[in-house]
């Protein structure tokens, strides 16, 4: 088991997450889209948050800005303290590489990577080399730990995505970043993810924001946040999944292509 990490290079009291005002359009003139639209949120440590909307509402637009993966039109993204605007792509990755993590619908495993050498590789290209202890107990949270030597082919959706958090645990990353995490998978295996994320949250005190389409996985959640056209029109906390699924059929559809 890995050892909760002390974000020390966080002043207290700062958020891990915080957008204030941002907008993020698309193109320009007539044609231009705006994909959020003022959207102000905080994220505290340890709290999990899920994002839902209809199609184009937005909510992997959110993602990216919070995370530095996109750059907001206009607005301030705030990321493990470090303001976002502005700073140089070079010093943007590396934030990104020792601060955040990514779990994506994808999987994104390294398929010549066995499952224990996937989980080391963010600590080998932050230089910070392998550290056994710390992949075998990640592995092991996850339930893999007689899965280390085998491949991403050798393995099921679900272990491919268990393996991809057990990489995300072991950095010991102030963020952790979800995007449609349990998309791919059956109802038993998400469950399952879903547990991983929620103790990730309350016992490493990782912040978490996960974007989803299903009432369930948002369930999980400390608090969801509804998006339509860009903007948040409703939060929910520790909703029930009948709560969040009743929220989204009251929410217009609307698809900007997005």
């Amino acid at each position: 088991m890995t050892d909760t990490v002390v974000d020390a290079a966080r002043p207290a009291g700062v958020p891990p997450v915080a957008l204030e005002h941002v907008t993020k359009t698309y193109g320009v003139g007539p044609g231009a889209v705006t994909a959020l639209d003022g959207v102000s949120l905080e994220l505290q440590e340890g709290s999990f948050t899920a994002v839902m909307g209809p199609s184009g509402s937005g909510k992997s637009t959110l993602l990216h800005c919070a995370a530095g993966l996109d750059a907001p039109t206009t607005g301030r993204a705030v990321l493990v303290g470090e303001d976002l605007a502005g700073m140089p792509e070079d010093a943007l990755t590396r934030l990104r590489r020792d601060r955040v993590a990514f779990v994506f619908q994808a999987f994104n495993l390294i398929p010549t990577l066995t499952a224990a050498q996937n989980v080391e590789l963010p600590g080998l290209l932050a230089g910070r080399g392998r550290d056994r202890r710390t992949t075998d107990g990640a592995l092991a949270r996850v339930g893999l730990a007689d899965r280390r030597d085998h491949r991403p082919s050798e393995l099921s959706g679900g272990q491919q995505q268990r393996v991809a958090i057990a990489r995300a645990l072991a950095t010991g990353a102030a963020v952790l970043f979800a995007d449609e995490p349990t998309g791919a998978l059956d109802t038993r295996t998400a469950a399952s993810v879903l547990e991983l994320l929620r103790t990730a949250a309350a016992q490493d005190r990782q912040t978490i924001m996960m974007t989803t389409h299903d009432p369930v996985a948002a369930s999980y959640a400390d608090t969801v946040i509804f998006l339509v056209d860009g903007r948040i029109v409703e939060r929910m906390t520790a909703p029930s999944a009948d709560e969040v699924a009743t929220q989204v059929s009251r929410l217009p559809s609307r698809d900007r292509g997005r």
